[in-house]
């Protein structure tokens, strides 16, 4: 997957609903104004380190950021789905399947728990 550094950082300025300039994200960040600067017009790429402590500063995800949102982000995941898939022998796609139904399952089951709570 090629990340989007311009994407991203069109996403990034979600600081500014935290009421937060560039200036105080940079000095929270621990990083120059104009490395953030850069990062949000995408004219820099971001490191992993950096990708994490932005989300956590903004108190967002890393989907958010990379993707924009899950909707967004299906297309790309079942790409890479399909690409483990493919990569998978009998054997190991029979287990993957079986650890997915059951995942989906628990998932399914708790969600209706929390419903109904």
């Amino acid at each position: 997957m090629e990340l989007d550094d311009k994407a991203l950082g069109k996403r990034m300025i979600a600081r500014i609903k935290a009421d937060m300039t560039q200036d105080r994200l940079s000095t929270v960040l621990e990083m120059s104004p104009s490395h953030v600067s850069n990062i949000e017009t995408g004219t820099t790429r971001i490191s992993l380190t950096a990708l994490v402590n932005i989300a956590n500063v903004l108190g967002g995800s890393v989907d958010n950021l990379i993707y924009g949102s899950v909707v967004h982000a299906k297309p790309q995941l079942e790409r890479e789905r399909q690409q483990i898939v493919d990569s998978c022998d009998n054997y190991e796609f029979r287990v993957v399947k079986e650890v997915t139904h059951s995942v989906v399952d628990a998932l399914r089951a708790n969600e209706k728990l929390k419903d109904n709570s």
